[in-house]
């Protein structure tokens, strides 16, 4: 993997609760430089795509818990669109999936999936199920037809681990989130089978790789 490939799978992230337009601004900007995605709030989307419209550009739905109601996150996916997102990350119901609500979780992501004509990312938060539970979410991710599917939101104990993504890997293309800091850590992700990196070091990874 050369230095171009490497920035292309990473989506250099600014997502939390205190997050600026300018601090959006500073990603892109970032992004652009190195060649990387950016992945930022649904409330900067519009801005974003205008500021720096060759920048992929993701947004989050449903996030961080996963918890809105279908219509909502449909409304959110369907906005985030109109407003220039390139890919959606959004969060599953994690409180239906360990109830065994399948049904519920996928029509949550079949509804995303089917409202937008661009990828789906589905973060199943990791940290916070078991591997049977990981399974079922993966599968139900697979079955609606989503693009991707996504270790973690980074607001829960835990991030990616390179378990949850060889396991992962067993059923769509993976995007590794939460806590990668380095390239060291990156790379040990795509070895085992991400194909994406979500993280706010992205300028340090890429850094790292020139040595």
């Amino acid at each position: 993997m050369n230095e171009a490939e490497l920035a292309g799978a990473i989506d250099h992230t600014v997502l939390g609760p205190e997050t600026t337009l300018e601090a959006v601004e500073s990603v892109l900007d970032e992004a652009k430089e190195y060649g990387m995605n950016a992945c930022i709030p649904p409330c900067y989307v519009s801005e974003a795509a205008e500021y720096a419209p060759d920048v992929t550009l993701a947004t989050v739905v449903g996030f961080p818990h996963g918890q809105h109601a279908i219509d909502a996150k449909r409304d959110e996916a369907v906005g985030a669109w109109d407003d220039g997102a390139d890919e959606l990350d959004m969060v599953i119901n994690v409180g239906r999936l360990k109830a065994g609500d399948h049904d519920a979780v996928k029509a949550d992501i079949e509804e995303l999936v089917a409202a937008v004509p661009i990828p789906v990312k589905v973060i199943i938060e990791t940290a916070l199920l078991t591997d049977e539970e990981k399974h079922d979410a993966c599968r139900l991710a697979k079955e609606a037809d989503a693009t991707f599917v996504k270790t973690s939101t980074g607001f829960a104990d835990g991030g990616a681990e390179i378990e949850d993504v060889e396991l992962m890997a067993e059923y769509l293309p993976v995007k590794a989130s939460g806590g990668i800091g380095d390239y060291e850590e990156a790379q040990a992700m795509l070895d085992a089978g991400a194909e994406r990196i979500g993280a706010s070091s992205g300028v340090e990874i890429v850094e790292d790789f020139r040595g």
